[in-house]
């Protein structure tokens, strides 16, 4: 397996009837926690044929993806079906750095499919931005369809006439933020802070918003031309220490609405 046992030593892998040479720093640094680091820990036994190549039953056509990765920490440019294969091949080695990476390339290729304008990164730079500066941050008719803005801080934003087709708002603070007009069908607003948000004219057919966080004086969805799915619960307040019904308080709005407007 190895012409010595120190951490530098060659290592002789036959991965599914492919044959590899690395050193043991190659498989184990970038990741101790891997099965890698398991596997050359000297606690397991390995199976090795006569010429001390230790035998591992995995797709040797994507383990060299993995060699390189772990040298150079660069996930590869595949064709599309080939990452997935290679993100099971990184589950089963436990490279967690590796898995994130993919999951990365095929958001970012995800995005472009969509044709949305920026990224979740551009998204980000902007906000720190928009932190920096205190001025409020327009996002007015710009594509952000099938962007993950999952857990940010996106509160004080105009996001007023933009293209937010399923989108992903899950747990962010989108708080005293303009979403007239917008085209959010599809959208993820689960367990986001909607405080004194605004939708009038969205569209949000096929829209989720489990567990959204809102004022009682300010439903966030009353005035868009479809509601969100998934509101039928009861959604606890903090500002007033007390539970509200969500879709009994965009009922009792809109009745009361109607009685002035009539």
């Amino acid at each position: 397996m190895t012409e010595n046992s120190n951490s530098t030593s060659l290592v002789r892998l036959n991965v599914g009837g492919k044959k590899f040479s690395t050193y043991m720093d190659t498989l184990t640094q970038r990741e101790p926690n891997s099965l890698f680091g398991a596997m050359f820990s000297g606690r397991n036994t390995l199976c090795q044929d006569d010429k001390g190549y230790v035998f591992i039953d995995r797709n040797g056509e994507y383990f060299g993806y993995i060699l390189d990765w772990l040298r150079d920490d660069d996930v590869p440019t595949l064709e599309d079906f080939k990452y997935s294969k290679l993100l099971k091949e990184a589950q089963y080695f436990q490279l967690q750095g590796l898995i994130d990476g993919i999951h990365v390339v095929l958001d970012n290729k995800k995005e472009k499919k969509l044709g949305a304008d920026l990224t979740r990164t551009d998204i980000i730079k902007y906000t720190l931005y928009h932190d920096s500066t205190h001025e409020k941050l327009k996002f007015q008719g710009v594509n952000l369809s099938g962007l993950d803005l999952s857990g940010l801080n996106l509160s004080n934003m105009d996001f007023s006439y933009a293209c937010m087709r399923n989108v992903c708002f899950s747990n962010a603070n989108i708080s005293n933020s303009r979403f007239d007009n917008v085209d959010a069908r599809g959208a993820n607003f689960n367990k986001a802070n909607l405080k004194e948000s605004s939708f009038w004219g969205a569209n949000l057919q096929g829209a989720s918003a489990v567990g959204v966080e809102f004022s009682p004086s300010s439903i966030p969805f009353h005035g868009a031309t479809h509601e969100p799915e998934l509101m039928n619960q009861v959604v606890w307040n903090r500002d007033e220490g007390r539970e509200i019904n969500f879709q009994t308080s965009l009922q009792t709005r809109n009745r009361t609405l109607r009685r002035c407007t009539g």
